[in-house]
């Protein structure tokens, strides 16, 4: 693999105080957004992130780190994990979870700093034993789920217009968690059919979320994602009881620690790999959301290829997936799975699959800073 070439939107650093066996790099970027992303509590244009590259004996593996401020991180703290990066400690004789018992616990805590750290490890792995990430995790890769395409918040004529460029994708996610919540859902169905599923992000109470759940389940929707703020799980208890459509948590769960606590209060769980710290735990997440009987979505933040392919090399093992980050952003550097009217699809090769592009398409003004 090589690294990214100088390009307005990159920035790149090597920091090492020597070169051990296995070497640390890392690089900056900002993807940008076709359209303004605004979810219940928040707008974004772009986000900065940083990619990490793990080479030993000449190959390289690749993660993503893109900072989640909702969990109070931000990229400048990514920032300076990755220039403070120390390699000198680590023995990367063993096996990879030798190798990530050493790593991820450099990420301080930083969830999506070791979600990078864990995908990178996971890639240069599978290169360096020719062997696709999905292999290693039992999946099989025909096996992949559609995917939601994500219509954030917007007024009703870009709304008209993302739901257009959704035409190849058979099932929409709708952000919701306003007072035009009905308008909006009324202008997507006055638009389509298709099978909608729902997420408040946390933007209402437990009565106007009764009162949505038994409107939505009108309106052909599947389910609906974190109706109600993380801390109210009381509330998501008793609105389980009564809604009539399936409760799904996101910000209620972080990791594999938080599935027993909530089991109770939802139908199922969201997994994002950025969030519970990578595909190490992701998986973990996955068998035991299965032996307590609930449903999964894998889901994404605002990533590029390099993190949603990771998360799809998991997807065949759930029930769900909401991974589109990659298809909402306009200069995506690298490329990896892909979606065909809806369904993902896995690349060839060992590790991620993943590939640098030759051209970005939409290169920034600006430097990242």
């Amino acid at each position: 693999m090589t690294f990214p070439m100088n390009h307005a939107d990159w920035t790149f650093s090597s920091r090492q105080p020597y070169i051990p066996a296995m070497e640390f790099h890392y690089s900056t970027y900002r993807i940008r957004l076709k359209h303004t992303f605004t979810i219940a509590r928040s707008s974004h244009d772009f986000y900065d992130i940083v990619y990490v590259y793990l080479t030993k004996d000449g190959v390289t593996g690749v993660g993503e780190a893109v900072p989640m401020i909702r969990y109070g991180e931000s990229f400048q703290h990514l920032l300076k994990l990755a220039m403070t990066f120390d390699m000198s400690d680590v023995d990367e004789s063993g096996s990879l979870n030798d190798w990530l018992d050493q790593l991820l616990p450099k990420a301080d805590g930083c969830r999506s700093f070791s979600m990078a750290l864990d995908t990178a490890a996971h890639d240069l792995w599978g290169k360096l034993h020719g062997e696709p990430l999905y292999s290693r995790l039992g999946a099989t890769p025909a096996k992949t789920p559609l995917t939601s395409y994500t219509i954030g918040i917007d007024n009703i004529d870009v709304i008209r217009q993302k739901v257009a460029e959704a035409e190849q994708y058979p099932i929409l996610k709708v952000k919701l968690g306003t007072a035009d919540d009905r308008t909006i859902m009324d202008t997507i169905r006055d638009c389509t059919d298709k099978v909608m599923r729902v997420d408040a992000n946390e933007g209402w109470d437990l009565e106007t979320a009764l009162k949505m759940c038994d409107w939505l389940a009108t309106k052909n929707v599947e389910f609906v994602e974190q109706p109600l703020p993380a801390s109210d799980l009381e509330a998501t208890a008793r609105l389980k009881e009564k809604s009539p459509l399936k409760i799904i948590a996101d910000e209620n769960c972080l990791d594999s620690r938080n599935i027993p606590e909530i089991a109770d209060a939802f139908h199922g769980i969201n997994i994002k790999l950025m969030k519970c710290g990578g595909v190490r735990e992701g998986l973990k997440m996955v068998k035991m959301a299965r032996e307590l009987e609930l449903e999964i979505m894998l889901g994404c933040m605002i990533e590029s290829s390099v993190a949603i392919t990771a998360a799809t090399h998991l997807s065949p093992l759930v029930d769900y997936a909401d991974l589109d980050g990659h298809i909402l952003i306009n200069n995506d550097p690298y490329q990896g799975a892909l979606v065909e009217k809806g369904k993902l699809i896995l690349p060839d090769g060992p590790g991620l699959g993943v590939t640098l592009r030759d051209h970005i398409a939409e290169p920034m003004e600006e430097a990242v800073a």
